[in-house]
């Protein structure tokens, strides 16, 4: 017996508004108003006969109902979206994609490249590198950055398990500070003020030390944690630093750690395959070099 499917246009918007978190980046995405995704979303709702959000909290949170139709919509829009790409690209099972935060790709998986290459001669890596805020692209190998999910069974945390600063020796050296640097009192601190809610900041991380923020220190902002790191290899600046992200640059020297003190977060990096339990063996090989290779930081 067929099983009538609500319509696609409700699916997405919900599937979109699960990814962003947001009904107005969801609108910005399909393109449409965000009154349209909340209809949407709304006439979903009325269809299957049940609320797929709970709106009693800010922000709204998925019910039991809407977490089972968003793991189900992962799999299926994953599907969906790979075989797209492969048909899009006129490539072969020789391609593999692997996406992540730019802050990963950039600052740990780039520097390891050449390893990545001799351990899969055979393949074409494809590298797909996104920032905050940016609608999501999984890859067939996929990272994200943030706190752990209960419903991606699948999914598991490769990095990021302490906070600490690290530094340029150039820009201390400027500073006349060294790295035992307890007092940050003059220093530049470069930060993500507008991802704080999904980001470990230089606030939060002073409260876990029993501290308050120095008043006198001066912030630099930026909007990806790529952009950060470089400001940091470029002397401009201390950065937080998550476990094993940054190890290429502090085994070099390019920056160092400042002190042993250290925050411990909930959040950090997650390694997941698109199409989990079916995916290609190519890209759990993948999956698995990275994994192995993560956790020779830790």
């Amino acid at each position: 017996m067929s099983v009538r499917l609500p319509p696609f246009s409700g699916l997405t918007a919900f599937y979109a508004a699960v990814r962003h978190g947001t009904l107005s980046a969801a609108a910005q995405e399909l393109n449409v108003s965000q009154p349209a995704v909340s209809r949407r979303i709304a006439a979903l709702e009325q269809d299957l006969g049940c609320r797929l959000f709970d709106r009693s909290h800010r922000p709204v949170r998925l019910t039991p109902e809407g977490r089972d139709l968003a793991q189900a919509l992962r799999a299926g829009f994953g599907q969906i979206e790979t075989a797209v790409e492969r048909l899009r690209m006129g490539h072969d099972h020789g391609v593999i994609t692997v996406s992540g935060p730019s802050g990963f790709v950039g600052s740990w998986l780039i520097p390891k490249l050449a390893e990545l290459e001799q351990a899969f001669p055979e393949l074409t890596i494809r590298l797909i590198s996104q920032e905050y805020g940016e609608p999501e692209r999984p890859g067939d190998v996929a990272l994200r950055f943030g706190l752990p999910d209960r419903d991606a069974a699948q999914e598991v945390r490769v990095l990021g398990n302490e906070v600490y600063p690290v530094a340029s020796p150039l820009y201390l050296q400027r500073q006349g500070a060294g790295r035992d640097v307890s007092c940050f009192d003059g220093l530049t601190l470069l930060t993500m003020e507008h991802a704080r809610r999904h980001w470990h900041d230089w606030p939060s991380w002073f409260e876990t030390q029993g501290q308050q923020m120095p008043a006198k220190v001066r912030l630099m902002d930026f909007n990806s944690y790529a952009m950060m790191v470089n400001a940091a290899l470029a002397a401009h600046g201390v950065c937080l630093c998550w476990s094993g992200l940054l190890d290429d640059f502090l085994s070099s020297g390019a920056v160092v750690r400042l002190g042993t003190a250290q925050a411990r977060s909930e959040r950090g990096y997650y390694l997941s395959l698109r199409e989990g339990l079916a995916a290609r063996p190519e890209a759990v090989a993948v999956r698995q070099w990275i994994l192995d290779r993560a956790q020779q930081s830790v």
